[in-house]
């Protein structure tokens, strides 16, 4: 779905009143003070875009206080990768306000559900024995703030599955925003493997290598697990405006995701003296291929002011360092345009 609070370009932006008659938007998923698009920032997020080529790159901003916007390939489903461990901490910090759930409540953990690939793996770096148990709070600070996958599939399934996330969702009007998959069934799909699928016993290296090219295509190809930048949007205003959770959890998990321990991607490009609550995503890659390089967050000024920005790379070739270098640029263009 396409918002209309900022269309693609500068003559897109000519045509937002007819846009917005042609394809009505509802109260719940629309973000409520997006009125009209930033022609400056526009023409620098068009600029951007156009450098991460081939790759496709997805941005969407709010000036909260403005309502200006400006938005790229927004309407694109993107895979999220650990982005969604925040949308998933929402879901789960929902039922301790209603109090299914609690957070010091233990969420039994097996070995043979530990798994890797975290930026720092604190459940199983510290797993011990066949089984442990965690707190609920203990998990969502591992998923949020260091992007524990162990954590995450533990409290998808403490939730009941992927479709409570999903009818949380769509109970809070978000649209676009999907979480079909825990980390495993993702990590099965990059893996080039079937649901429950195993890496055959002595495979070749030349087999895994079409295994793994397999998966990366499918991968780039799967719809689930993905949100457009508009949704993500809608995610992070509803969350600050406290229109998810209680004031509580509001603050919690804003706090989670302020203390992520990712510094780079658009945090390396804010100027002192701003706050970032984000949630930062990473796939894995083949060859000089990654296929998801993602980053989204809330920035605050000393002032008060919060602006809401989206960054979503897929299937890009460049560096580590260059896609760094791309986020850090996004967040410097955003910023300097709304000082």
């Amino acid at each position: 779905m396409t918002f209309p609070y900022a269309c693609r370009s500068l003559a897109a932006a000519i045509f937002a009143l007819a846009c917005a008659s042609m394809s009505p938007v509802s109260i719940a998923t629309e973000p409520a003070k997006a009125v009209h698009a930033d022609a400056a920032l526009q023409h620098s997020l068009d600029a951007l875009a156009q450098r991460a080529l081939p790759a496709t790159l997805g941005i969407a901003v709010l000036d909260l206080s403005s309502g200006a916007s400006a938005r790229v390939n927004a309407e694109v489903a993107f895979p999220m990768m650990s982005v969604f461990k925040a949308p998933v901490a929402a879901a789960v910090l929902s039922r301790v306000d209603e109090g299914t759930l609690s957070l010091q409540q233990l969420v039994s953990i097996t070995r043979e559900q530990v798994q890797g690939g975290s930026a720092i793996p604190s459940v199983g770096a510290h797993f011990h024995g066949e089984r442990m148990d965690f707190t609920i709070e203990q998990l969502l600070k591992a998923a949020v703030s260091e992007s524990d996958n162990t954590a995450v599939n533990a409290l998808i399934r403490t939730v009941g599955g992927p479709d409570v996330v999903m009818a949380y969702f769509r109970a809070h009007g978000i649209d676009g925003m999907r979480v079909d998959l825990d980390e495993a069934g993702i990590g099965r799909i990059f893996g080039g493997l079937p649901p429950g699928g195993q890496v055959p016993e002595h495979e070749t290296d030349e087999a895994a290598k079409q295994r793994y090219n397999r998966g990366y295509q499918a991968f780039l190809k799967d719809p689930r697990n993905r949100t457009t930048p508009d949704a993500a949007i809608v995610f992070l205003q509803k969350l600050q405006g406290g229109e998810l959770l209680s004031p509580a959890s509001t603050q919690r998990l804003l706090a989670l995701m302020e203390a992520q321990t990712i510094p780079n991607r658009l945090r390396a490009g804010l100027p002192p003296g701003l706050r970032f609550a984000d949630k930062t995503g990473t796939s894995g890659s083949l060859g000089s291929r990654t296929a998801a390089y993602n980053d989204m967050g809330i920035v605050t000024w000393p002032d008060g002011r919060k602006l809401l920005i989206t960054a979503f790379l897929m299937d890009s070739a460049t560096t580590a360092r260059e896609r760094d270098q791309l986020f850090a640029d996004i967040a410097r263009t955003v910023t300097a345009a709304h000082p």
